[in-house]
């Protein structure tokens, strides 16, 4: 899908507050309501808006703490791959995992309460993926920026 100016005016306002009404969001981008809900409708069944979330705040549930993790596999053919992915996926500590070129074969981003939880986690149930190797953990000390807003 082409994106125009408008696309993205709407794109941009949305990703700030996906909560926001037809009616604020048609006033922002210079459009009238009817047109822009049509707008925003598009945009979601062409895949560009994927869902609507609600983004909470970490140490208010008690999952403040933030761990990067890397993962060395013993082998990196593809049943040890799929295996890997599969039971990572199923972790909701998990928020995020990539499959890496370089040093490791993943990249793993891990949320807990404190540096317990984090390490109860990962023994009981990452290093117990069949698959796994090694395990290596790098801690933040300052989050800078963390955002879900892309650039548009």
């Amino acid at each position: 899908m082409k994106l125009d100016d408008i696309d993205k005016r709407i794109l941009r306002a949305l990703q700030r507050d996906g909560r926001m009404a037809n009616n604020d969001l048609a006033n922002e981008v210079g459009l009238s309501p009817s047109p822009c809900l049509r707008r925003v409708k598009l945009l979601e069944e062409a895949g560009v808006i994927d869902r609507y979330v609600a983004v909470l705040n970490p140490a208010s549930i008690d999952k403040g703490l933030t761990f990067f993790t890397r993962i060395w596999l013993k082998t990196q053919d593809e049943d040890t791959i799929e295996h890997f992915a599969t039971e990572v996926a199923k972790l909701p500590q998990v928020m995020e995992c990539y499959l890496m070129l370089g040093d490791c074969d993943a990249l793993v981003r891990v949320v807990a309460a404190d540096v317990n939880d984090y390490r109860r986690f990962q023994s009981e149930h990452l290093s117990r993926i069949k698959g796994v190797q090694n395990v290596k953990t790098d801690v933040p000390s300052w989050t800078i920026k963390y955002t879900s807003e892309l650039p548009i």
